[in-house]
């Protein structure tokens, strides 16, 4: 067993500089914390990640997604969560709840689902020796997308009325639950395909297994509960002492902090010629995201001394716009569910365009743009729309004698 914990522990002595100072009461200077709390916050997340990949051994199929989908997201929200009870009695702290969802929103979609097609597309045809061209998921996958389009356009109601109330909050949460209860009862048989440190921790005997396994979520939570806050607030100090927009600071640096471990195993997904799960990995983020996260946000407001809604200003109204959007044209692409190359490219630039456009003004021309593309792709698959709008309602399918043959395609990449 020590071999095979070797890298979690390895990762757990990076976060023993932010402990110590967390449990002394050190206040080290603005920069040196971000480093130091953010070195921790990722440094456990990966080791979170590891022990819930791991656990997949021992929990049945559907319970395993049920479960690991709340434990994926402890980091981010810790963070974000923190930001939103914060604000409760420190309004200037609204702005930063908005900025680390929307940062993080629009990094998986941006920079996640398009790299892990890429990645995925190349390796396809490196392998086949012609050029392919899409992605294309099994029809399962269907039902992920229909939940992220409910909730993608309920979420509109927040940039149109320019708070997030504590009845949509509770709204998103009781669909987040009936997410949840879909995929517990949803029947799924397949092996867990673990790869690296979880690999090593899966394969160990079931009681050192289940130790470790029980270890590392109960180490790692707590180095993610101790590091959240310092790390928030050095966030917002250092970008006061470093000349940063606080804003982007807080909007870019925390996700990619929690989310390196999923982007990670992702990538590597899509790099061993997974990119159907890898991707789908990253549509379930998604989801999360949109019910769980945002719906929590005005209930950690209110317990920290807030009113019944979140009030957003111009310019949080404005991001969350251009992630509705940008989350539009992701969901208007895969309705088909094929993910041709060129969507790919087009999520990473116009990901990237914002960056060069940071103005008011250049914002909303880029929700016109995502808006515009995603009507077009919309009326090309039109006809897919209700099937998957109404598939997070349907019973689930038993499987049937061809259901084995049916998985081994959902990770073929299709060329035309």
């Amino acid at each position: 067993m020590p071999r095979a914990l070797r890298p979690v522990l390895l990762l757990l002595a990076l976060a023993i500089p932010a402990i110590a100072l967390r449990l002394t009461g050190t206040h080290p200077a603005a920069p040196l914390a971000i480093v130091l709390f953010g070195v921790a916050v990722v440094a456990a997340s990966f080791v979170l990640a590891w022990a819930a990949e791991a656990a997949e051994v021992d929990i049945s199929g559907g319970l395993a997604i049920a479960l690991l989908a709340v434990i994926a997201v402890l980091p981010e929200y810790a963070v974000d969560l923190y930001f939103a009870h914060t604000a409760g009695s420190q309004p200037e702290y609204v702005q930063f709840a908005a900025a680390n969802m929307t940062g993080s929103n629009r990094l998986l979609l941006g920079l996640g689902w398009s790299s892990v097609v890429l990645i995925s597309l190349y390796v396809a045809s490196r392998r086949s020796g012609r050029s392919v061209k899409e992605l294309v998921l099994e029809s399962g996958y269907r039902r992920e997308l229909g939940f992220l389009a409910i909730a993608s356009v309920v979420a509109f109601v927040i940039p149109v009325t320019g708070q997030i109330h504590l009845l949509l909050g509770i709204a998103l949460l009781a669909f987040f639950g009936y997410y949840l209860w879909r995929a517990a009862a949803s029947d799924h048989d397949k092996e867990p395909d673990l790869i690296g440190p979880a690999a090593r921790i899966g394969a160990l005997s079931t009681a050192q297994r289940r130790f470790a396994v029980i270890s590392m979520f109960m180490v790692s939570a707590a180095v993610i509960v101790a590091s959240a806050e310092p790390f928030a607030d050095s966030l917002v100090e250092g970008g006061h002492a470093l000349g940063i927009d606080q804003f982007l600071l807080v909007q870019w640096l925390a996700p990619l902090a929690s989310e390196a471990p999923e982007f990670i195993v992702a990538l590597l997904f899509a790099w061993r010629g997974k990119g159907a799960a890898a991707l789908a990995l990253l549509i379930s983020a998604k989801v999360n995201q949109w019910t769980l996260l945002i719906g929590s946000l005005p209930i950690a407001y209110g317990i920290g001394g807030g009113s019944a809604a979140l009030h957003l200003d111009g310019r949080q109204v404005e991001e969350f716009m251009l992630t509705a959007t940008q989350t539009l044209l992701g969901i208007a692409v895969l309705l088909s569910l094929r993910f041709p190359r060129w969507a790919a490219w087009t999520l990473l630039g116009l990901f990237a365009a914002q960056f060069a456009v940071p103005g008011q003004t250049g914002r909303y021309i880029l929700c016109g743009i995502y808006a515009v593309l995603a009507a077009v792709a919309f009326v090309h698959h039109r006809r897919e729309i209700l099937p998957t709008l109404a598939e997070p309602f349907r019973r689930n399918k038993q499987k049937s004698g061809q259901s084995v043959q049916v998985e081994e395609r959902a990770d073929e990449l299709v060329g035309v």
